[in-house]
Parts: C-alpha cells; sequence; structure tokens
C-alpha cells in the first residue's frame, strides 16, 4: 500500500477518532478515547480490507505515557502504609490472577486460534490499557486481547458505580487539588515517556517500553519537591490513549472479529464469575483490614481503576482501596512480563 493511501486514510480517522472521543467523554463512557479510536480505525480496516500502521514514534510515545500512568499511583502511598496492605493485597491478586491464567488456559484449550499467551492476557483482570502492548511485544493477538479487556472495562465501569451505591459509605470525599503543569515539567514528561524504554532495556526488566517509563516515573516523583509532578497532562494522555486504540483497531481483520465472537459467552463468563469472585473476596478484607464493604468491594474490583479511584474518593474511602489495588497491579505485569516463562513452567508441569 503506498503512503498516500495511508495518509488519506487517516485524514479520515483523526478526525473521526476526535469527535467519537469528544461525544464519549460527554457521555461518561468508559475508557472513551481508546474505544473511539478502535471503533474509527477498526472501521477503516475492515471497511479497506488492508490494515491501518501506526507511527511508529507516534505510538512509542503512547505507550511510554500509558506505563508513567500505572506508575504515579505509587507515589503517593507510603511505602510504609503499602506494605500493611502488602499480605491482603497479595491474597486478593492470587485469587484473581488464578482465575484469569485458569480462564485464558481454557479458552486457549478450547479455540486452536488462540495462544495461552492471548488468553491469559485477554482474561488477566487490570492493567487493560498496558494489556495491548504487552501482547503485541511477547507475540500474542493484541486484537483478541485488547477486545476481551475492553470488554471486561465497560461492564466492570458500568456495574460499580449502580452495585457500590447499595452500600454503605465510610465518609465524604475530599476535593482534589488541581495540579498546574510547568512547561519544564511537560518537557520532562515528553522526555521519560519516549526514551524511558531504553533504560527498561538497560535494566533488562521485561517489557521495558512499559516498566521503563514506570520505573523512572516512581523513582524521579519520589526526588522531586512536592511542587512538582509528572502526571502527564490530559493533551498528551489522550494522544496515548488513541495510540492504543489505533494499533488495536488498526490491526482488525473479519477473521479477528469472528475468532472473537465465537468466543463471546466464554468472555462474558469469565467476566461474570471474576466479578463474583472479586466480591466473594472483599468479604474477608472487611474483618482482616477493618474496612467497610464499599471498601473492600472498590478494591478488589477487577479492573477499571479510574472509576474504583473516583468512587473511592466520592465516598470517603481509606488508603486501602488504593494500595490494594496497586499490589494486583504490580503482581498482574510481573505476571504479564514473564508470561513466557510462566507458560513453559505450566507446560512443563504437566
Amino acid at each position: 500500500m503506498d503512503n498516500r493511501s495511508v495518509t488519506m486514510r487517516w485524514l479520515l480517522v483523526v478526525p473521526a477518532s476526535l469527535l467519537l472521543g469528544t461525544l464519549f467523554s460527554l457521555w461518561n463512557v468508559p475508557a472513551a478515547w481508546i474505544l473511539a479510536a478502535i471503533i474509527a480505525s477498526g472501521a477503516m480496516a475492515l471497511g479497506s480490507g488492508d490494515e491501518l500502521p501506526i507511527n511508529e514514534g507516534f505510538y512509542r510515545f503512547g505507550r511510554g505515557i500509558i506505563g508513567m500512568l500505572a506508575g504515579l499511583p505509587l507515589v503517593g502511598v507510603p511505602l510504609g502504609e503499602l506494605g500493611g496492605y502488602l499480605l491482603p493485597g497479595l491474597f486478593v491478586a492470587i485469587v484473581t490472577l488464578g482465575i484469569g491464567v485458569g480462564g485464558g488456559l481454557l479458552l486457549a484449550a478450547r479455540e486452536r486460534e488462540v495462544s495461552r499467551e492471548t488468553g491469559i492476557l485477554s482474561m488477566l483482570a487490570g492493567g487493560a490499557s498496558i494489556m495491548p502492548i504487552l501482547a503485541k511485544e511477547l507475540g500474542a493477538d493484541y486484537r483478541f486481547v485488547a477486545l476481551g479487556q475492553y470488554l471486561r472495562l465497560l461492564v466492570v465501569s458500568m456495574s460499580l458505580p449502580l452495585i457500590t451505591a447499595l452500600f454503605a459509605h465510610p465518609g465524604h470525599g475530599s476535593d482534589a487539588a488541581e495540579n498546574n503543569q510547568l512547561w519544564f515539567m511537560i518537557l520532562a514528561v515528553a522526555v521519560i515517556a519516549y526514551f524511558g524504554e531504553n533504560t527498561g532495556r538497560l535494566l533488562r526488566v521485561p517489557v521495558p517500553s512499559v516498566l521503563g517509563p514506570l520505573i523512572i516515573t516512581v523513582v524521579a516523583s519520589l526526588l522531586l519537591p512536592a511542587q512538582l509532578s509528572l502526571q502527564p497532562p490530559e493533551s498528551f494522555q489522550i494522544l496515548a490513549f488513541l495510540a492504543i486504540g489505533w494499533m488495536c483497531g488498526g490491526a482488525l481483520s473479519t477473521p479477528a472479529l469472528k475468532a472473537f465472537a465465537r468466543q463471546l459467552p466464554a468472555t462474558l463468563t469469565f467476566i461474570v464469575v471474576i466479578i463474583g469472585a472479586c466480591a466473594l473476596t472483599a468479604l474477608p478484607l472487611t474483618q482482616w483490614l477493618g474496612i467497610s464493604y464499599f471498601e473492600a468491594y472498590l478494591a478488589t474490583s477487577p479492573g477499571a481503576l479510574e472509576t474504583v479511584l473516583a468512587l473511592s474518593s466520592e465516598g470517603g474511602a481509606g488508603p486501602a482501596v488504593v494500595a490494594i489495588q496497586l499490589i494486583r497491579l504490580l503482581s498482574v505485569l510481573a505476571i504479564a512480563g514473564w508470561l513466557p516463562q510462566l507458560i513453559r513452567l505450566l507446560t512443563r508441569s504437566r
């Protein structure tokens, strides 16, 4: 395909993505910008019958921003406080990871077109925006992973406000202070997002494109004065979400959609199972940590972290919600990053 044809297609996809993203944001649709980009680029790829390639530099920047966003919540939780929630957090992580890995292996066993890596990454709860990136780098079908992850994200995000409204809230949320970004901090964010992968490769961490910017963000934020923040501006976040959505949607094809449609009943069943399992997991946490069921349910929610944090702030929840979600997120990243080794271990043990 020639460059002129690709450019013409992007001239249609970009404004369509921006329009849909704006509308979805106004309508409070979960993962608005990612879904908008998937729909616009996916419609173009399916309609033309050809994949829509994304600029590698833009995609590199986008996945770096995603890594930074994943690391920032760690900065707000003191290490001592995080350590106190380590065992409960690992308990929640083991339950949800066990269901995710088991469900992914079952899915791969049922469908020849779905590899073990693809099945597990599509079923792991948490870090939905990171999973397609990990899938692409690990050689899994990132299109299938994205469809499964964002279906779960939609169901969880839409059900959370309805379900948590039934529980008693522990207090009243406080208004968050606005963060005024300085130009040199915005420049620092852009540099970390784009070049953080190089640091990850030097450290030999799994999935350096995500974990490199994440590590730099956490370490640098702990060293920075309190008035300075590496929080990416909203425009950078939107660009990152669009990059992930375009990467996933631009590679869609009719066979990929048919394969996902065949597994839709199994995927929906898994979503119901994981939500129910997390709800049950929340019960012992109320006694273990002395928190309300509202807080425990949010702490164990299988994904939709932004919705969880918003409801947590509004309902006056304590630090347990953030701490347990972060411990599980780190566990998910660790499992996903070492997935090939894990699958070899599971296969050898049979």
